[in-house]
């Protein structure tokens, strides 16, 4: 029970400095984190319909129809109407998304390999393994 209870411990101070980190990372910009971690999900995964895209958001399909609408205004996500489907609309980045994508995601790899320098590569490939299967439990 310890254990677990440490484990919380770690976990929840992880995701209070990764939270601090994002939001300060974002703060420079003119995006919402919301915002920032849209244009996270397409750059990484490509384009995809609305409603897959708020399931992987962990969000409404309403309150992402928000977050394209200003995202479409600023010029970095584009909607398109699926043929055969006019009830699903697919989003993709435009290559200004995908400038404020690369440039954010630049970042997140310095994060990742300052946090991880003094691991080991079998020490990094562990961590991913369990990473992988914790994201499996969401």
């Amino acid at each position: 029970m310890q254990q677990l209870a440490d484990l919380n411990n770690l976990l929840t101070e992880f995701y209070d400095k990764m939270s601090s980190w994002e939001q300060a990372v974002v703060k420079e910009t003119q995006f919402s984190l919301a915002q920032v971690h849209t244009l996270e999900v397409l750059g990484s995964h490509g384009a995809m319909r609305m409603k897959e895209l708020a399931n992987r958001l962990g969000i409404t399909t309403g309150t992402l129809t928000v977050q394209v609408d200003k995202l479409v205004k600023a010029g970095l996500i584009e909607r398109h109407s699926l043929e055969g489907d006019r009830r699903s609309i697919l989003v993709e980045l435009t290559e200004a998304g995908h400038q404020v994508f690369q440039t954010h995601n630049v970042l997140h790899l310095q994060l990742t390999e300052d946090l991880t320098r003094h691991f080991t590569p079998e020490q990094q490939q562990a961590l991913s393994e369990m990473l992988r299967k914790m994201n499996q439990e969401f």
